[in-house]
């Protein structure tokens, strides 16, 4: 398998951390719906495989870099959420109670936010496709990299995402936080006119997993387990750095991304500060990834990467 230096690191990163989910699955006696699991992870290789084949076989790397990017992050995703889930349970540790007076002291509360923009339903119909929109997102920049042979740009979008996600899942295990879904109520004819996808019944459950942990983890049907930092803030400027080269659609990434930030207020069930946690994680991860493939090591394999690229 012949992988670039961020795909490699990708590809190490993923297998240690199934690892490590795999050691915690054993030894934890843990219930996890491991034939599910392996068939995702079977279609993850299925797209790598595919980048190899045109990357070896049938050379043509704009495919092969956007089919290998995106197999990896399919990985990535999987083994890095069901490590998440395996945190379960943090206890009482949770600081959302902190969070909510913070926020408080500029005025904001979820509960009220919620119930004035239901009084839009249509504008919130948009938010929530909006927020709904963020994976998408991300795989479309892979394939506009990939097939616009921004390579380089391709592998530095790798890491961040990365680093990002890693960042994000050990700030949430020190400073366990739900959200404020999990400490404020909704009433149901309100939750239904804004359409929400974190209402309260989502914030009970998150508040029994966080307390009890899960009694069985499965692909199909895990939550969203972090509020601060905001993964979808780290998502959403991802689409944003890395589109801002395509001309014609960066005002679209743009104006989506804008709109993002209430959309994951409202239908994230976030605190205000987890904008701001998401904010600072994704700068710190683009500039640790930087630093890594500015490094000699990394630098010289990518070089390497862009002359095999220049001879399709």
């Amino acid at each position: 398998m012949r992988l670039h230096a961020a795909e490699k690191f990708s590809a190490v990163v993923t297998g240690l951390l199934f690892m490590i989910d795999g050691a915690i699955i054993m030894f934890g006696s843990r219930s996890v719906d491991l034939k599910s699991y392996a068939g995702m992870i079977a279609i993850g290789m299925a797209v790598v495989l595919g980048g190899q084949i045109y990357r070896r076989l049938r050379p043509n790397e704009r495919i092969a870099s956007a089919l290998t990017a995106t197999g990896l992050f399919v990985l990535f995703t999987l083994s890095a959420s069901l490590f998440n889930y395996l945190l379960l349970p943090v206890g009482d540790r949770r600081i959302d109670t902190f969070f909510i007076e913070v926020d408080a002291l500029v005025g904001y509360r979820w509960d009220e936010f919620v119930a004035f923009v239901a009084q839009f339903p249509v504008f919130s119909s948009l938010l929530r496709a909006i927020y709904l929109s963020s994976l998408p997102q991300i795989v479309m920049v892979i394939v506009f990299l990939g097939f616009s042979r921004r390579f380089a740009d391709l592998h530095l979008f790798l890491l961040t995402g990365i680093l990002a996600a890693l960042a994000t899942i050990f700030i949430w295990y020190v400073l366990p936080s739900s959200g404020p879904s999990a400490y404020q109520v909704i009433a149901g004819d309100v939750a239904a006119r804004a359409r929400l996808v974190v209402d309260s019944n989502y914030g009970a459950e998150l508040n029994r997993l966080m307390l009890e942990g899960p009694a069985f983890i499965s692909p199909r049907d895990t939550l969203g387990l972090i509020a601060f930092p905001s993964f979808h803030i780290v998502m959403a400027c991802l689409s944003v750095w890395f589109m801002a080269g395509f001309r014609r659609v960066f005002p679209l990434v743009l104006a989506v991304n804008v709109l993002m930030l209430p959309a994951i207020l409202l239908h994230g069930g976030h605190h205000l500060v987890d904008i701001a946690g998401g904010l600072a994680v994704f700068a710190l991860a683009l500039w640790g990834a930087k630093a890594m493939l500015g490094a000699s090591r990394f630098a010289s394999m990518a070089k390497s990467s862009v002359v095999l690229a220049h001879t399709d």
